[in-house]
């Protein structure tokens, strides 16, 4: 059982950061909007945040890099938390985004360290 619920996880933590890395190129401007105004150069860091979560994707699928994968991926759902808390903590520059669903979006995203966390370590014993 805690086989299938591995290979969900990995299946979510694919889709999340495949469909979210492609979103940086087709929806720049919306993440440029998100970033805070103390980190500089917006546009290239989201092309580059896009890059590196397609990357960190793809390499789920080399079952010799997926641990190496899920740490990565976590330090990379960190390093993208200033904006989620900037969003959170300024609700006003959002008003299209109901402010509970940005309060959300932050326990979501531990949420999806725990997936990332545990869908990517080698197991010990598969039943």
């Amino acid at each position: 059982m805690k086989k299938y619920l591995r290979y969900a996880g990995l299946t979510l933590v694919f889709a999340f950061f495949m469909l979210g890395g492609s979103a940086h190129f087709t929806q720049t401007e919306m993440f440029v909007s998100i970033m805070p105004p103390y980190i500089p150069y917006h546009l290239e860091i989201v092309y580059l945040t896009g890059a590196m979560e397609i990357a960190g994707a793809l390499a789920l699928f080399i079952q010799k890099y997926r641990s190496l994968s899920g740490v990565y991926l976590i330090a990379l759902t960190i390093a993208v938390t200033p904006a989620n808390i900037h969003m959170w903590l300024n609700p006003h520059l959002f008003p299209d985004i109901d402010p509970v669903v940005l309060s959300i979006r932050l326990v979501l995203q531990v949420a999806l360290i725990a997936a990332i966390w545990f869908s990517t370590r080698i197991p010990e014993m598969e039943d």
